[in-house]
């Protein structure tokens, strides 16, 4: 069983999540800013689908990228190197919040017959980054948005949500530019909550709860990773 939670109610310490399903914490019906700030913090996230209660997630072992074990394959940089010295290409952020949102929610999902990503989810996620704590990534080609990946950014911590391209490879140039940016501004963590085989081909891997939440108590603790409106090639 599981805790019901009542607007207002705090979310139950990570470690009373249950084995299985992995992970799950809690059920409600409200999910708000306030309620993600307050899940983030606590290395919580929602998951669920259209007509669900709202879920509420930690799973152990905990899915994450160090910047610094990233694997940027040779195909990869090499489209990063061409689209480095073609002007038609632009990474962005939060240009289009709400679009790549939408993206998104709209991207086809192995094994999913539907989208999570919600109207009330979107409308949290905005509210978030409304306060400057949630991100879009945004690969943009001759000015039409064509993938990009969003997120919420505490401290020298990102937490990745979703991504989803619309051309070869544009979700993983965002992601390259991301996560070169974040290792230069001293982020030592992405979390990546779930592990699946892309992820781990990138670089990502588990880590047991109890190393992640202590990681994260630490790093949401340091100073708001201060973002500009255009990343551009710094590796």
């Amino acid at each position: 069983m599981i805790p019901w939670l009542d607007n207002g109610t705090p979310l139950p310490p990570p470690a009373q999540a249950l084995r299985e399903p992995n992970g799950l914490l809690a059920a409600s019906t409200d999910i708000s800013a306030t309620r993600l700030l307050e899940a983030y913090r606590q290395g919580i996230f929602p998951w669920y689908s259209a007509g669900q209660p709202v879920l509420w997630w930690s799973p152990d072992p905990r899915m994450v990228l160090f910047p610094e074990a990233f694997v940027c394959a040779r195909s990869l940089r090499k489209t990063l190197n061409r689209i480095a010295r073609d002007t038609r290409w632009q990474i962005r952020i939060d240009s289009d919040f709400g679009g790549v949102m939408q993206a998104c929610a709209a991207s086809a999902r192995s094994g999913q017959d539907g989208t999570w990503i919600t109207a009330e989810i979107i409308a949290a996620y905005t509210g978030l980054h409304q306060q400057g704590l949630a991100h879009s990534v945004e690969t943009w080609c001759e000015d039409e948005l064509v993938g990009g990946l969003y997120g919420v950014s505490l401290g020298r911590m990102f937490f990745g949500e979703s991504m989803f391209s619309r051309v070869t490879d544009a979700s993983k140039i965002a992601l390259a530019y991301l996560v070169f940016f974040l290792r230069n501004q001293g982020c030592r963590m992405i979390d990546c909550q779930q592990n699946t085989a892309h992820l781990a081909s990138l670089g990502a891997h588990e880590i047991p709860r109890s190393d992640f939440l202590q990681q994260l108590k630490s790093l949401i603790a340091e100073p708001q990773i201060i973002w500009p409106a255009q990343l551009h090639r710094t590796f």
